[in-house]
């Protein structure tokens, strides 16, 4: 058995499974934003700032960010690993693209706990 060292799961099916997992926590995630905006009359600071001070919504909200890193990445593998065949070029672009996702998460995961 082959496995790349730049894909995220063991196999196709476990993709699948983590891609599925993934948006429907940022489908929730979506969700409960619009109701929440809709359902506040007006966005003001001190709104923004009650909600996100919250335990719960810090850990949903970080839980967002890593879902739609790990979401990102899969869907970015399998786009490289269709189209682009030189295998240096590819893992060049999965590292870069891997890079970013961590920083992105790393980032997120600052910006919610230092609220």
């Amino acid at each position: 058995m082959v496995a790349s060292a730049t894909s995220l799961g063991r196999s196709g099916l476990h993709d699948w499974i983590i891609q599925r997992v993934t948006a429907v926590v940022l489908a929730g995630y979506v969700i409960y934003l619009t109701a929440f905006i809709v359902s506040a009359g007006g966005l003001t600071f001190a709104v923004w700032q009650t909600l996100f001070a919250q335990l719960w919504f810090k850990i949903f909200s970080l839980l967002a960010v890593a879902s739609l890193c790990f979401h990102a990445w899969i869907g970015m593998w399998i786009v490289t690993t269709d189209y682009i065949k030189p295998t240096g070029m590819r893992m060049i672009v999965q590292v870069l693209i891997i890079l970013a996702c961590f920083a992105f998460l790393i980032w997120g995961a600052q910006i919610l706990w230092s609220v």
